[in-house]
């Protein structure tokens, strides 16, 4: 067997086993992944096939995240995914890691050295559109505003995924909520395999991420339900999509090897949970 780093064909590959493990990533994920670190994706092939699949993607000079940790079922059980899983953190260096795992592996991932902080709930369902006059789609100067206000919300920078996450996609699109002085908050809403996701969503309160919500509601009509993953250190977003109907689907742990960043009430969901 052999592990090294993926190619952009592979990491393809990878997100169509995601979509089979049921964990639903948006139609073009890929390149803004990419971007964010080309050399924090990793494979092991047998006999020139890939089998298991990786990311730790540094994001800043402090921080990385972890994602994408799946085996093929026909492989699980004999220590490849353990192996590639220890080849990928020393991607890292010293930064903190993150992840979102799925409740069943916690105890792995503590042998790790990996510690639960919190956890992140999602929310499906159908909500009804709403325009509002203070929010509008972006512009290409908004970029420097949503990149300090994405720092601040989750207290580490990532101005290379960001950067291709906001742009304008036939399936990707983000609004910011303006104020006098400047952009004061901004949602993506993106098109996955089954409805739409919409994050990161940053803003000044639960009010005003609602209201950014709804509005990229209406961005891609018909095309299945309104996926939110809600932060359980921001628990206001989620009563308030509870009472407009929104039910929990899924949950993950946040986890971190190294100190955490601080929790910030800014953010109300984080762009993906292979990438925070």
């Amino acid at each position: 067997m052999t592990i090294r780093k993926m190619t952009p064909a592979e990491l393809a590959l990878v997100l169509d086993w995601a979509a089979g493990e049921g964990w639903n990533p948006g139609l073009e994920d890929g390149p803004a992944f990419w971007a964010a670190d080309p050399d924090g994706f990793f494979v092991t092939l047998r006999d020139g096939a890939p089998i298991a699949a990786i990311s730790v993607v540094n994001l800043d000079p402090g921080f990385a995240f972890l994602g994408l940790y799946i085996c093929r079922p026909e492989w699980r059980g004999q220590g490849i995914g353990m192996a590639l899983w220890q080849h990928a953190l020393r991607h890292a260096g010293n930064r903190t890691i993150g992840l979102d795992g799925v409740a069943a592996q916690q105890a792995n991932y503590a042998k790790s050295g990996f510690a639960r902080t919190g956890a992140t709930r999602r929310l499906e369902g159908t909500l009804d559109a709403q325009d509002s006059a203070d929010i509008r789609m972006m512009t290409p100067a908004d970029l420097p505003a949503l990149l300090a206000l994405d720092e601040r919300a989750n207290g580490y920078a990532r101005p290379a995924f960001l950067s291709a996450w906001v742009q304008p996609l036939e399936t990707r699109r983000t609004l910011v909520l303006h104020a006098p002085d400047g952009p004061a908050g901004f949602a993506t809403i993106r098109r996955c395999r089954s409805g739409s996701k919409i994050g990161p969503i940053v803003a000044p309160d639960a009010a005003a991420a609602l209201r950014l919500i709804r509005a990229a509601a209406g961005l891609f009509p018909d095309t299945g339900p309104v996926i939110v993953d809600v932060p359980d250190s921001n628990t206001a977003l989620g009563h308030l999509l509870a009472e407009a109907g929104m039910v929990e689907t899924f949950a993950t742990a946040r986890m971190y090897k190294g100190a955490p960043p601080p929790a910030t009430a800014l953010l109300h969901a984080p762009a993906t949970l292979e990438l925070g």
